[in-house]
């Protein structure tokens, strides 16, 4: 393995919504530079870096995997990111890591995808270049294709590189800034070939296009330009790569990934154009003290490491996956880990090509590179120096906006789960698991359907873990509309010692979010003293369910006001079986309701979805209370209830096609309205009865 200086790595993120090709693409750059023996595909199931059971069962990437290859004078990493919309967080944090990034675009039908914006805009002031996949196929173009990325992007795309061959059946592509021409054979060897006549002068206006992107990048050399200078390639080349960098121009290479067409091409653009890790702005970070300060990319600085992946692999144990900012690290060596306050051996550091290692000395800045079985160390975790402790701030986890019910179907099962998830934690840490005391339920929560799948998978696929899954129950609550007043006796002979009890209960509602509160107002001791609290406890016994439905009430005070004892019969326990039964009675005479929980929620969506999305909150029962205007998005903010909401995520996606985002939080208990409490109270009632 060739070593290179730090002008020559590129650290590049492939992006871009499923299906749009990332992985055929990561698969045939390592295939036509010696990194594989063969050219994985995604569809066969052979392909080196979705290489989890999970992937090949769903035919996508699930995880952000890692490779390497070199070229003659550079050396590229390269980090294949998901394009389901419930693995984002893997694409920010790749992004986090980078230097460059390429945005896959599909040719089909000439359109650049909707949702390619969103990937465009989360590489934020990342250098990036626009690889326009699949001409091969038919239907497609890649003047209409460039036009559409122009506009759904905001930006003037430019092709770098332009096709030769008949709608799909392309089978070269013409570099246009040397003007040459490159075929391949199909077993990833390029050769050089003439431009045929018919897309020469093309080919010219097309190039002169980006003549013209270059020379307005400065004022003299426009001049120049305009007075019929010509600007020789070198210095073409290197205004372009500032340009990108300043991202003032914007590249569009175009090819099929799976017939290994324009490849080269692109790879010898990222090569050209995009930043070394030298090139790079220095990232921000806090001291030991929590001041903001800036990691610069220096070779001889003190080491800073950042872990943007953690790989949880039952044999291997935990891989972290980390990016060398500045100084280097070196195998074997004892690392501090600030972010937990740890010092820890490291192990042989090794770079990946999907799961396979190559060992590695040291890893210097700008590198990528893994090393197995830290302990301490967490994903967006900073590696550093003891002597110079700084944190890397970590990229923001996402909301959960999906959870389900989790039951085990063994007892077996049932040991194992907490364990296995925690060790599935390690590697996706966007979902979140805990009993819900409330219902009584494990609850699951992730980013969407899948995401919750997925994990229901690799319990049962890695860990032997077997699980059902199901919508969970909506917490409700019970409470009163009005005053009562009532009197309850627990009076029992059997012969000996009796149980004697009677309370006279007053009981009236809170304001909402009061919750409970007991008074005392029993007077000439007609109950002793040692007896209320039993009193009490038996009113909070009977406050977990409630009359209507079975439902915790809330919201009620209750005034203790008279009562009577036997001084032989009476015991804490009579007091306890009275007190509740007093609140059941007082219940079903103060006009007992049922209550939900709201959801308070902020929805980010496109313009032009604002109409849609306000008509299916109102359909579900929801009130909006404000609306944002953003660039080009509305930011909502509506109160919805909990029962509305339980499926939200691919709802959503389908109304604005996958490019509406929310976060929700709970914001109170209201009343259901009659029709659903109705239903509500009906299926407890069926509940209740199938159970005995």
């Amino acid at each position: 393995m060739a070593e290179f200086s730090r002008d020559c790595i590129r650290n590049i993120a492939l992006i871009a919504p499923h299906g749009a090709g990332k992985t055929s693409l990561a698969e045939a750059m390592l295939f036509m530079h010696g990194a594989t023996d063969k050219l994985g595909k995604v569809d066969d199931g052979s392909s080196t870096l979705d290489y989890e059971s999970e992937e090949k069962h769903r035919k996508m990437s699930i995880n952000s995997h890692v490779a390497f290859f070199q070229t003659k004078n550079n050396h590229i990493n390269l980090v294949d990111t998901p394009g389901f919309l419930n693995f984002l967080y893997e694409t920010e944090s790749a992004i986090k890591i980078v230097d460059g990034a390429v945005l896959l675009v599909e040719a089909i039908q000439g359109e650049a995808s909707i949702q390619a914006k969103k990937y465009w805009d989360m590489a934020g002031d990342v250098p990036r270049i626009i690889f326009v996949n699949k001409l091969d196929r038919g239907n497609t173009s890649l003047d209409d294709t460039v036009k559409s990325i122009s506009k759904e992007l905001g930006i003037k795309a430019l092709p770098f590189t332009y096709p030769i061959g008949e709608e799909g059946n392309v089978e070269a592509v013409v570099v246009l800034v040397d003007m040459k021409a490159y075929t391949h054979d199909g077993e990833g060897h390029v050769q050089e070939i003439p431009i045929p006549d018919d897309i020469l002068e093309k080919a010219k206006a097309a190039r002169e296009k980006i003549v013209e992107a270059v020379a307005e990048l400065d004022d003299e050399l426009l001049v120049k330009y305009l007075d019929g200078e010509e600007i020789n390639e070198e210095l073409i080349i290197k205004m372009l790569h500032q340009g990108i960098l300043d991202a003032k121009i914007y590249p569009v290479f175009a090819g099929s990934a799976t017939n290994l067409i324009g490849i080269k091409a692109l790879v010898g653009g990222i090569c050209r154009y995009l930043p070394s890790p030298i090139e790079r702005k220095a990232i921000n970070a806090k001291n030991h003290d929590g001041e903001e300060i800036q990691i610069a990319p220096e070779e001889h600085g003190q080491a800073a490491g950042y872990i943007f992946k953690t790989i949880s692999d039952p044999y291997a144990g935990k891989i972290s996956i980390f990016r060398v900012f500045s100084g280097s690290i070196k195998s074997d060596s004892t690392i501090y880990n600030p972010s937990n306050g740890t010092k820890e051996k490291l192990g042989h550091l090794h770079r990946l090509i999907g799961k396979k290692e190559y060992p590695i000395d040291v890893a210097e800045c700008g590198d990528i590179v893994a090393v197995n079985k830290l302990k301490e160390a967490h994903t967006s975790n900073t590696l550093c120096d003891e002597s110079n402790p700084k944190i890397i701030p970590p990229v923001e986890l996402p909301s959960a906006v999906l959870s389900f019910a989790i039951e085990t179907k063994s007892r077996n099962d049932e040991d194992k789960l907490s364990p296995s998830l925690a060790k599935i934690h390690e590697e996706d840490p966007t979902f979140h698991y805990h009993m819900d005391e409330e219902t009584n339920e494990f609850l699951l929560s992730g980013t969407g359907q899948s995401h919750v799948e997925v994990i229901v998978n690799k319990l049962k696929e890695t860990y032997g873990v077997n699980v059902d899954i199901h919508t969970p129950r909506v917490p409700y609550k019970e409470t009163i509309r009005r005053k009562s007043t009532t009197e309850a006796k627990y009076v029992k002979q059997t012969g000996g010692k009796g149980q004697y009890g009677v309370v006279s209960l007053t009981i009236e509602p809170l304001k909402r979010g009061q919750n409970f509160e007991f008074a005392n107002k029993i007077v000439g001791g007609a109950i002793p003293k040692n007896y209320i609290p039993s009193v009490e406890k038996g009113i909070i016994d009977a406050m977990k369910s409630g009359s209507l439905a079975g439902y915790p009430v809330i919201d009620v005070k209750v005034t203790l006001f008279d009562g009577k004892f036997h001084a032989v019969d009476s015991s804490d326990m009579a007091f306890q079986i009275a007190g509740s039964m007093g609140l059941r009675q007082g219940m079903k005479d103060a006009h007992p309701i049922l209550l939900e929980p709201v959801m308070k929620m902020e929805i980010t969506i496109p313009e032009d979805s604002m109409g849609d999305v306000i008509g299916d909150v109102n359909s579900r029962r929801g009130k909006v209370s404000g609306v944002d205007s953003l660039a080009g998005t509305h930011l909502i903010n509506a109160l919805i209830p909990m029962s509305e909401v339980l499926t939200y995520a691919p709802e959503l996606r389908s109304i604005t096609s996958g490019r509406g985002t929310f976060t929700m939080d709970f914001s109170h208990y209201d009343e259901v309205p009659h029709q659903q409490a109705e239903k509500i109270i009906a299926a407890s009632s069926a509940a209740k009865e199938s159970e005995e």
